[in-house]
């Protein structure tokens, strides 16, 4: 059995680099191929499947330019190995063009061995995390499907504005309560946009301690700090050429903003401990509860940094605005459940349906699904009933009900359901279930304006 730590393919025309390199490689427990020109470069990643590629940017069509080691480059695109950019005849122009074409490092010769060793470790280890980031997120794909409900009016025009602006790569800044879905937002925006076969990275700043933000966004290298035992690949690595969700993003320290604005506008940044400058290629997704508005005036969030992220801005309303979805939400997340522990063909019965709609749900559709998790465990029989839904419905909150005069009451529910419906008379009367004529009636009697 090998006990190569990897393959790395040398690609260079100078028979004396391709010793040097080799030399230095398996010292360091590498195995090694070589390829003396664009050819055979081909032809060994087709027939070695080699974990990495140092490839020379010059071979014999000509010495400085650079642009036959472009051209291998875009053909090394579909095996989706990292590939490093050698040559000796640097400069910033080539540099960018090769890391635009999907180079992952950029190394100018002479090389320095200890810089050329941590760039090939660091590349390695960013792949490896990568695949097992994508089949992490296979598996979890296979074991559970979040629901993405949208049968209420605001619900159907947030899926008309994301079907709209997801195909784009313009930063979306997504508001809302705690437990309404913006991180399933934040995915399903991924998955209808141009980056979807790429990773999508989910970062939850208000969990990560203000010590450790730099090397998580931006990764460090090995001794970079006294607890830095290994190279560790950043959140921007390992988003490249996906997307990048900023959950919490109200938490982000103000002295690691600047840091961000500056990504955001260059797509450049360095790693902890490095003074590379590295590149990256990442749609931003970000979501708060928080108000940045009043952040900014606090001086607590720089407005610069507001205005990239909020591009585009969607609010998602709280599940007490979303009366419509409720049952479909429920009804998904008791099939969910009735899987996860094997309770076959539950249903929800119609008074536990009534129960659910005259909740306040504070808690939103996270709530929502505790509650229906809880009802499946207790069930006892193949229907779910109000009994089983431990919730309290005497919540003081805009869906409460109290005693008071028939009128008021009928009054109050009109003028909440067209609130809910953004004045939508036809979407209103659905919600009441009455014709939209007896709806009209009622607007006149009680003298509610409204849009004819």
């Amino acid at each position: 059995m090998s006990t190569y730590k990897a393959t790395i393919l040398v690609a260079d025309d100078d028979e004396d680099i391709r010793l040097a390199l080799e030399l230095l490689l398996m010292a360091e427990n590498y195995q090694v191929i070589e390829a003396a020109n664009a050819k055979e470069v081909i032809v060994n990643v087709t027939r070695h499947q080699p974990d990495l590629v140092l490839l020379d940017m010059n071979f014999s069509r000509d010495t400085t330019s650079g642009q036959e080691g472009l051209d291998i480059l875009l053909q090394l695109k579909p095996f989706n190995i990292p590939v490093i950019l050698m040559t000796a005849w640097g400069s910033i122009e080539l540099a960018v063009s090769g890391l635009k074409e999907g180079a992952c490092d950029f190394i100018e010769k002479p090389w320095n061995k200890l810089k050329l060793l941590n760039s090939i470790e660091q590349q390695l280890n960013f792949s490896r995390i990568k695949g097992e980031h994508q089949g992490y997120r296979q598996l979890l794909a296979q074991e559970e499907s979040k629901p993405w409900v949208c049968q209420s009016q605001s619900m159907e025009n947030i899926e008309q504005l994301i079907n709209q602006i997801a195909p784009t790569d313009a930063n979306v800044l997504i508001l809302g309560e705690n437990g309404t879905g913006k991180s399933l937002l934040a995915e399903r925006i991924h998955q209808l946009s141009n980056r979807q076969a790429s990773p999508l990275i989910s970062v939850n700043m208000a969990a990560i301690p203000e010590t450790l933000f730099e090397s998580e966004l931006f990764g460090h290298q090995k001794g970079a700090f006294t607890d830095a035992k290994q190279n560790r690949v950043g959140r921007f690595q390992l988003a490249d050429q996906g997307s990048l969700f900023f959950d919490e993003i109200g938490s982000l320290p103000l002295s690691l903003q600047p840091k961000l604005l500056r990504v955001l506008e260059t797509g450049q940044y360095e790693v902890l401990g490095s003074s590379q400058t590295q590149s990256t290629n990442v749609r931003l997704i970000s979501a708060t509860n928080a108000d940045l508005n009043q952040l900014v005036k606090d001086k607590c969030f720089r407005q610069d940094l507001l205005y990239r992220l909020n591009t585009l801005v969607i609010t998602i309303p709280p599940l007490r605005e979303r009366l419509e979805d409720i049952q479909p939400l429920a009804l998904s997340f008791v099939e969910q459940f009735s899987v996860k522990y094997q309770k076959s063909a539950l249903i929800l019965g119609q008074s536990a349906i009534d129960k659910l709609k005259r909740h306040n749900w504070p808690g939103n559709i996270r709530e929502l699904s505790h509650t229906i998790e809880r009802a499946v465990l207790l069930s006892t029989s193949s229907e779910i009933t109000a009994q089983q839904l431990l919730i309290n419905i005497t919540d003081t909150g805009s869906n409460a009900i109290v005693l008071q005069p028939l009128e008021q009451a009928e009054r109050q529910l009109i003028e909440k359901a067209l609130e809910v419906t953004s004045g939508q008379v036809i979407e209103a009367a659905k919600l009441l279930d009455i014709s939209r004529n007896a709806l009209y009636r009622r607007l006149d009697k009680f003298g509610i304006k409204h849009e004819s």
